[in-house]
């Protein structure tokens, strides 16, 4: 049974806190991300730098000082206005309560459209056990139910299997190879092109995932305790 709790209907979807949903990690769920977590993030980013910096946009500086805990601030500031006029929907990914890496709803359009772009990262500890998949399910949920979107989009290099695989698991398919389309580790790379539109998920992303044994539901009261 999964809980939904959106805190603001000025702004569909966000806040909000998305789950829970058992993996082979414990128990994943996803809420926003708050000013406080500048040292946790500062952490998990520096750690995973190796497992990270393949995939990610080129930055200005070397990677410690980009995610030094006093970067937080500004880039916090920038996801929560964003966020606030409904363009972009920052979450962090929590397994059994701690922070385990983020995923980012971003460039939300509405009107005719109705859609947006998926990107996520965990840590290397959480990696492979169904972490970001899990996560990813439950923001594909909550963007064609409280969001109200049509479409998701989501990029990835060709040679990335891993988040790949995350998404095809929830249901994402190949629409394209966008050439050069990115400046990623100091060079443009081709990225894959991959889609989902609310009527290819039935049921729900999360109900998908657990018909397919790679999740289990939890029961919030037992949760609670």
């Amino acid at each position: 049974m999964l809980r939904w709790l959106v805190e603001s209907p000025q702004h569909p979807g966000w806040p909000a806190t998305l789950g829970p949903i058992g993996t082979a990690a414990g128990v994943v769920t996803v809420r926003p991300i708050r000013a406080r977590d500048s040292k946790v993030w500062s952490a998990l980013r520096i750690r995973n730098q190796n497992q990270l910096l393949p995939w990610e946009p080129t930055g200005a500086g070397q990677w410690d000082w980009r995610h030094r805990p006093s970067s937080w601030a500004p880039l916090y500031s920038v996801l929560n206005t964003e966020a606030k006029r409904g363009n972009v929907l920052p979450f962090v990914i929590e397994v059994d309560g701690a922070y385990v890496g983020q995923m980012t709803i971003g460039n939300v359009q509405r009107g005719a459209v109705r859609s947006a772009w998926i990107g996520y990262w965990v840590d290397a500890a959480s990696s492979g056990k169904g972490v970001a998949t899990a996560a990813v399910a439950l923001g594909v949920d909550h963007c064609f139910g409280p969001v109200g979107l049509h479409r998701l989009e989501a990029t990835v290099q060709p040679t990335n299997g891993g988040s790949q695989a995350v998404l095809t698991k929830v249901g994402f398919r190949e629409e394209g190879l966008l050439r050069r389309y990115m400046d990623v580790n100091g060079r443009f790379r081709d990225h894959l092109l991959l889609g989902l539109t609310v009527e290819e998920v039935v049921d729900s992303a999360v109900e998908m995932l657990i018909r397919a044994g790679r999740a289990y539901a939890i029961d919030p009261a037992t949760e609670n305790g």
